[in-house]
């Protein structure tokens, strides 16, 4: 028989191991950013620029093996454009840039920023930069890229869903078939390409001629 004493006891231990368990994360992570600044700083005296990191490393953030997701999204825009704000006009910027893409806003508020900049402004892509990611790429004077990294389509999403296979539906069956709420997603579908279509198009034209461009 089990006395309350022993349950107690138990639920102690539970709740110990559970406090322990969310904390060695929180404390891995700090240890990480410290150490990550750190070495910003050093590359930031070597290369003379101001150096911006936006890096989410998915597999670095869990709770008890439940990972958190992590992509471009407001707060990353208002952290960025704070620090592109505190930058010097005359002075480079480097964006190291590790994402698999995220909220369609908060990337083009970013890419407006890094275009405004009137010193060179150079995106490091050491891994991969997708969807988002290859957005702010193109805002960018130079592309730094390992030879094994990616970027990816700037195709915009609803939901888990890429706008352009939504469109696609309306091309491949019959309306009369077509759910109101598909035909409505469609609508948005491409009202959200044609802005994404419209935003990349201005935002490459100056370098690349509108030929080029389009």
């Amino acid at each position: 028989m089990v006395d309350g004493d022993s349950i107690g006891g138990m639920l102690n231990i539970f709740w110990i191991f559970l406090m322990i368990s969310m904390l060695i994360p929180l404390i891995k992570k700090k240890f990480l950013d410290a150490a990550r600044l750190k070495l910003i700083q050093t590359m930031e005296k070597k290369r003379g620029s101001r150096i911006i990191t936006m890096i989410h490393r998915q597999e670095m953030m869990a709770i008890l093996g439940f990972p958190l997701f992590k992509y471009i999204d407001i707060e990353d825009s208002e952290q960025v454009l704070r620090a592109i704000r505190l930058t010097p006009k005359d002075m480079p910027m480097d964006l190291i840039l590790h994402t698999p893409g995220g909220l369609v806003l908060a990337a083009e508020q970013i890419a407006l920023a890094l275009k405004k900049h009137k010193a060179p402004v150079r995106i490091i892509v050491p891994h991969y930069a997708m969807s988002g990611g290859t957005l702010l790429a193109l805002s960018a004077d130079e592309i730094i890229m390992d030879e094994n990294a990616v970027l990816g389509p700037v195709d915009p999403q609803l939901g888990q869903y890429p706008a352009a296979s939504i469109v696609k539906v309306l091309d491949e069956k019959n309306k009369n078939r077509i759910k109101d709420e598909t035909l409505i997603l469609a609508d948005v579908s491409r009202k959200a390409l044609k802005q994404v279509h419209e935003f990349v198009y201005d935002l490459v034209k100056d370098s690349m001629g509108e030929a080029g461009a389009e």
